[in-house]
């Protein structure tokens, strides 16, 4: 099978159950779906349906309780926790509504992160460009306290994207951000996005930004629903 034909995601059965003080409480269940390569995809619903629960499955960061997450191919579950790490570091970006920014790494030096990690020569020049890239090539030196909410999203965006990732996973992007500072940096991220053709996923609970994608996938109630807005959807 050649890599074109390998979808880039797919979640098969997952379900996840947590103990708590009532007995036990399902996050998750059953869930579905595959997500071709380059694809950009919404996951929407209601706080506490699921949504943040499960792109953290996605990424690895979280385990199920039971069924599979495939990424590229790879069955995430199957590898340990440090092949897991590989994985990501090699497959996967992330962009926070917290920005996950180091406070004491310049915005340069928060970019070049990843580069270094993974061996990178070529780190400050990569990480110099991508700044550029998002606009911020004056402010390479900054710390992310001397940045605005919307300049910190966007050395995010640039440390997600510097590694050309097969995947982007992003929660609640802009949830920190002004409705117009909001709006420049999701048409930044989708045009990164079309630029290096990554397979975009992000949680929102903005309808504006999940009509831009190619696939809205509804949580309730930790279960994917038929979407209301985009029939289809589940196709």
């Amino acid at each position: 099978m050649s890599d074109a034909t390998i979808a880039m995601i797919v979640v098969s059965q997952v379900c996840k159950s947590v103990a708590d003080s009532s007995g036990e409480l399902c996050i998750l269940r059953d869930v579905d779906f595959t997500l071709k390569r380059g694809q950009t995809t919404a996951i929407v619903g209601a706080s506490g349906s699921g949504k943040s629960t499960l792109l953290s499955i996605v990424a690895g960061l979280d385990t199920p309780s039971s069924g599979t997450v495939r990424i590229d191919g790879v069955d995430l579950f199957a590898l340990d926790e440090d092949q897991r790490a590989a994985l990501r570091a090699q497959k996967l970006g992330f962009v926070f509504q917290s920005f996950q920014l180091l406070g004491n790494l310049s915005a340069l030096e928060n970019v070049m992160l990843p580069l270094e990690l993974a061996g990178r020569r070529d780190a400050r020049a990569c990480a110099t460009q991508m700044l550029r890239r998002v606009g911020l090539g004056e402010r390479l030196a900054h710390y992310p306290r001397l940045l605005s909410g919307g300049e910190q999203q966007r050395v995010a965006l640039a440390r997600a994207f510097v590694v050309r990732p097969a995947v982007l996973l992003a929660d609640e992007p802009t949830g920190s951000l002004d409705f117009v500072t909001g709006g420049k940096v999701m048409e930044l991220m989708f045009e990164l996005n079309r630029e290096l053709g990554t397979t975009l996923v992000l949680v929102t609970h903005d309808d504006e930004i999940a009509r831009r994608c190619e696939r809205r996938i509804v949580i309730e109630a930790g279960q994917i629903v038929p979407d209301p807005v985009w029939d289809g959807a589940l196709a």
